[in-house]
C-alpha cells in the first residue's frame, strides 16, 4: 500500500520507521516562523532594528503587507492581515505558560545583550545556565512574545561532531 510505513531495528537496536517500496515522505524544502502581531509597524521595528535581523524579502501592501527576516537558519514573518494568537496561557492549575516562543542562538550570549540594551531592548531574564547546559537569556517582542537568545558553550553536546562515531562513543 503506497505511503505505508514499518518499524524494524537500526543498528543500535533502537526502532526505525522506513517508507516501504512504493512509499514517499513529507519532504519540507524550507520552514519558517509566522508572527501576526497587534502592532505590525511596531513588531517590524523590533524585528528589523531591534533584533537586527537581515530582510530575505517584503511583500503586499498596507494592512496585509509582510517581512520574512532571515534568523540564522531559519526565517522568521511578521505579517499583517490575521488576529495575533495569544502569546500566553494559561494551564489548569491557573499557571502562565507561553503558548510560542522563538529560540534564537547566538554566538556570543554576553555581547548581545549589550547590543540590545544599546537598541533599547530590555532583557526580560538575564543569562543563566540551564540544567540543561544550555546559557539562555529571554527577551520579548512588542507584543509580549517571548524569545529565548541561547549560547551553547564549547562543552555542550550539541557542539559534538557525532559522525563516525558508536552509540557507545556518545554517551
Amino acid at each position: 500500500m503506497p505511503g505505508h510505513r514499518r518499524s524494524t531495528p537500526g543498528p543500535t537496536g533502537a526502532t526505525v520507521r522506513e517508507a516501504t517500496e512504493g512509499g514517499s515522505d513529507v519532504e519540507v524544502l524550507t520552514s519558517r516562523t509566522i508572527i501576526h502581531p497587534g502592532d505590525l509597524d511596531r513588531a517590524l521595528a523590533f524585528y528589523r532594528h531591534g533584533l537586527g535581523l537581515a530582510v530575505a524579502r517584503e511583500f503586499g501592501d498596507g494592512d496585509h503587507r509582510g517581512v520574512v527576516f532571515f534568523a540564522g537558519g531559519g526565517l522568521v514573518e511578521v505579517t499583517g492581515g490575521g488576529s495575533p494568537p495569544p502569546a500566553t496561557g494559561t494551564d489548569d492549575a491557573g499557571q502562565r505558560h507561553d503558548v510560542v516562543v522563538l529560540w534564537l542562538q547566538v554566538r556570543d550570549l554576553d555581547a548581545s545583550l549589550v547590543e540590545l540594551a544599546s537598541r533599547g531592548v530590555p532583557v526580560i531574564r538575564p543569562a543563566a545556565l540551564e540544567p540543561w547546559g544550555l546559557i539562555e537569556a529571554w527577551i520579548e517582542d512588542p507584543d509580549g512574545l517571548r524569545i529565548h537568545l541561547v549560547e551553547v558553550p564549547d562543552d555542550h553536546p550539541l557542539r559534538r561532531d557525532l559522525r563516525g562515531t558508536t552509540d557507545r562513543d556518545r554517551s
